[in-house]
């Protein structure tokens, strides 16, 4: 735009003037703002966390790099645990997050003086799924559920009909995120309770790629993850319905958003506030993480956007948040 401007004021202005001009279009003393191509915004913006936020922010970071080509945006999946502790050391600009942060991880963030804005940018649901073939797993109450992932049942539960007696005497082969996981945390405090804990003897991975081939490949197999990862796969797995006491309710669009399906979350970025301050690059890579192109890649990816008026104040926080309000 200012290359635009420059070249219809050239016959007309001093040299000093155009000078002047520049300055002022660079963003003078505070870093330099975007222009509405992006293309004065250059450096760096550090993502981690959550692999059930992962193809939303690496969808985001794509889109984003074609108007802001300069910019290089590091999206990386070490877990909502994993991803707090390298956010609350300073290592990171972004934290992606499928649960809320914990009060040992506002601890640690404190004590580096890491302060945050967290935002809502999508809802999942957490996918129960198992082999194709188990025609029996239609549908699993939440006390089921307890029974088959509570500690109580490691090395007891082995068979699913010990779970409930109608079904076969087939050998249980588990398979779920490891324990830094969000959906490993959402999941087990859901089920188990708050504070719960989980068995230890499934198989967990921090992929849920391997997850779905350790089901889809394993009779009398079964697990979870986000949702996302069963629709994209959904010719290799069964979807389990869910009974949290209202009736059995498949995971989708609709019962996620109206919470009707029990294993609903809302999922999160937590963003520096340091970062927001002295980075324009990060300021406008959130920014465009919020516009209406951004969010509506929310529902391509698989998952569920938030409403428009939750949208409406995420806007509004962070515009806050950069103005220091």
């Amino acid at each position: 735009m200012f290359a635009i401007r420059w070249r219809r004021l050239l016959p007309l202005v001093m040299l000093a003037l155009a000078a002047t001009l520049l300055i002022g279009a660079c963003g003078g003393d505070d870093g330099g703002e975007t222009t509405g191509s992006g293309e004065s915004l250059s450096g760096s913006v550090a993502i981690d966390g959550s692999s059930t936020v992962f193809p939303v922010t690496e969808a985001v970071a794509e889109e984003f790099r074609s108007v802001a080509p300069d910019v290089r945006v590091t999206v990386g999946v070490s877990g909502t645990g994993g991803g707090f502790e390298k956010f609350c050391s300073g290592e990171t600009d972004i934290s992606d997050a499928s649960r809320p942060i914990k009060q040992s991880e506002i601890d640690a963030c404190a004590e580096s003086g890491i302060e945050y804005l967290p935002l809502r940018v999508g809802l999942d649901g957490l996918a129960v799924v198992a082999h194709p073939d188990a025609d029996f797993l239609e549908c699993i109450t939440m006390e089921e559920l307890a029974i088959l992932w509570g500690p109580d049942s490691e090395g007891s539960i082995k068979s699913w009909n010990q779970v409930r007696a109608s079904w076969p005497d087939e050998e249980i082969k588990l398979f779920g995120p490891d324990t830094d996981s969000g959906t490993f945390d959402f999941f087990t405090e859901e089920v188990n309770g708050e504070g719960g804990a989980s068995r230890a003897d499934y198989t967990n991975s921090t992929d849920d790629n391997v997850l779905v081939t350790g089901i889809s490949g394993s009779n009398g197999g079964s697990g979870y993850f986000g949702y996302a990862y069963y629709a994209e796969n959904q010719e290799r797995l069964r979807v389990v319905a869910g009974d949290g006491g209202e009736g059995c309710v498949i995971p989708s669009d609709a019962t996620v958003a109206d919470g009707s399906y029990a294993l609903s979350r809302p999922l999160y970025i937590y963003v520096s506030l340091a970062s927001l301050a002295e980075k324009p690059q990060v300021r406008e890579f959130v920014r465009y993480f919020l516009s209406d192109d951004a969010i509506a890649l929310v529902p391509e990816v698989g998952y569920t956007a938030i409403a428009a008026d939750e949208l409406a104040e995420s806007r509004a926080d962070l515009e806050a948040a950069i103005s220091g309000g």
